[in-house]
């Protein structure tokens, strides 16, 4: 890892807790989910920064959840997940798509909600077994809908827009291939 790699995951990271911390004390599911506005951010990390984004998402997860003392073993599951979640968005913008990332025309919005839908999915499917299986006294159903709802709500409501926003008035190029 280069230099200028290590401090663009160190920044990412930082403005990932500095999200992600403060919205630790509106708790779900005390210990396993709270409300999430951070996860907006897991794809405009995948779209612009790529991998090192992603990881700076796993990353952030597993320090939120130290910060909140909230780590358990379910924290690999949210590791695991809040970078591969992001990865997925990246891989499919840069190696399935015959058209580079962009949100300027309505199939191109309706096809990003689609593949959040889907990035939110594969999430759920990787924490919400995880902690159902570790801690059945867990309200499985709900801690699933809840999980869902922030990892594709909050990305569709708000990091859309930030994603146009970094793309359209600052610039940001999408990450390439590495």
């Amino acid at each position: 890892m280069t230099r200028r790699t290590l401090l663009r995951f160190a920044g990412l990271l930082a403005a990932y807790l500095v999200v992600a911390i403060p919205f630790k004390a509106m708790n779900l599911i005390p210990g396993f989910t709270d409300v999430r506005p951070v996860m907006a951010l897991g794809p405009v990390y995948g779209i612009f920064f790529g991998p090192v984004g992603c990881l700076a998402c796993g990353f952030g997860n597993l320090v939120a959840d130290a910060v909140d003392h909230a780590i358990r073993w379910t924290s690999i599951a949210g590791f695991a997940s809040n970078a591969l979640g992001p990865l997925l968005v990246w891989w499919f913008w840069t190696r399935v798509s015959r058209t580079p990332f962009s949100l300027r025309t309505p199939r191109d919005l309706l096809r990003h909600c689609l593949l959040l839908v889907a990035m939110g999915a594969f999430e759920t499917a990787i924490v919400a077994p995880a902690v159902a299986l570790v801690y059945p006294e867990v309200d499985a159903v709900f801690l699933a809908w809840a999980v869902f709802g922030n990892t594709a709500g909050f990305p569709i409501f708000l990091g859309i827009p930030l994603s146009i926003l970094l793309q359209e008035e600052f610039g940001f190029e999408p990450s390439r291939r590495p």
